[in-house]
């Protein structure tokens, strides 16, 4: 018997549900939130620029070069490729079906180890975190024999 993981996820929010065969429905093995993700970007990050020296007689200000919120999905997507790569070792699934929203979607797939990253049979970009378990059972019936 295969046993499928699918990962339902968006950047502040993943549900980790597997499939043990056809006709047996999904359940839900572990629900994963990142808050941070939710926050405002001025939330994130000190109140004021760093100083660093410039040309001449004035003074330059230190702008990160990447968005604070972009910085919070990254993370929540390392964790969630770890999580998938500890099933993987502990040999807890043989296929994976990742969903995500398109925007973080990349995100997660660009974390995945090489072993996991052929584990994963489809790919599905919406974000059905909202969706109620029979909801996704319907969106996902192409993919998987529930």
């Amino acid at each position: 018997m295969i046993t499928t993981w699918i990962l339902v996820a968006n950047a502040s929010t993943a549900r980790l549900y597997a499939n043990h065969g056809a006709k047996k429905g999904m359940q839900l093995v572990k629900e994963l939130f990142h808050p941070e993700s939710r926050e405002k970007a001025s939330n994130l990050v000190a109140d004021r620029p760093g100083h660093n020296p410039g040309a001449g007689n004035g003074h330059g200000s230190f702008v990160p070069s990447c968005d604070p919120k972009h910085n919070e999905a990254e993370r929540f997507a390392q964790e969630l490729a770890r999580e998938l790569d500890q099933g993987r070792t502990a040999n807890i699934y043989q296929r994976a079906i990742l969903v995500a929203a398109p925007a973080f979607m990349g995100l997660l797939k660009g974390n995945l180890c090489g072993q996991v990253s052929k584990l994963v049979s489809e790919s599905v970009e919406k974000d059905y975190t909202k969706a109620t378990e029979k909801e996704l059972c319907g969106h996902l019936e192409n993919v998987i024999f529930l």
